[in-house]
């Protein structure tokens, strides 16, 4: 289980995140809550937020969802499913594992909106590289 400094320095070590505007709102064992909020940058040319944008933060959350066991993961494969189109305000991915093996995990996301519409959902497996 990841203490305090080993999840503060988790979350600093994740630029590309960072550098996406998401955010790690919480986490627990086996859970973890990203969040982005959606501005110019993150649309497409429709005014809707970036499939690639709901991709990323999916897998921030699984990935970190996977990492409160204390081991390092790498994405092996990561699907998302489409619902609607968020256009504006803070979207939230909430990510639970529910497999965590010797070598692999899986992790099940939902994409919400702040009212707790679902805009997508999606299914993410991860290889344990090292242990922490």
């Amino acid at each position: 289980m990841l203490d305090n400094d080993s999840f503060e320095n988790l979350v600093k070590a994740n630029t590309f995140a960072s550098y996406n505007g998401i955010t790690i709102r919480q986490m627990g064992p086996g859970k973890a809550e990203a969040a982005l909020t959606v501005g110019p940058d993150h649309r497409n040319p429709y005014g809707k937020l970036h499939g690639g944008a709901y991709y990323t933060l999916a897998d921030c959350a699984a990935g970190t969802a996977c990492r409160t066991d204390g081991r390092k993961y790498v994405t092996l494969d990561g699907t998302i499913h489409f619902i609607r189109a968020a256009e504006h305000g803070v979207v939230t991915a909430s990510a639970q594992v529910r497999h965590c093996g010797r070598t692999t995990a899986l992790a099940y996301v939902n994409i919400t909106g702040e009212d707790g519409t679902l805009y997508a959902t999606g299914e993410y497996t991860f290889f344990c590289v090292a242990e922490s």
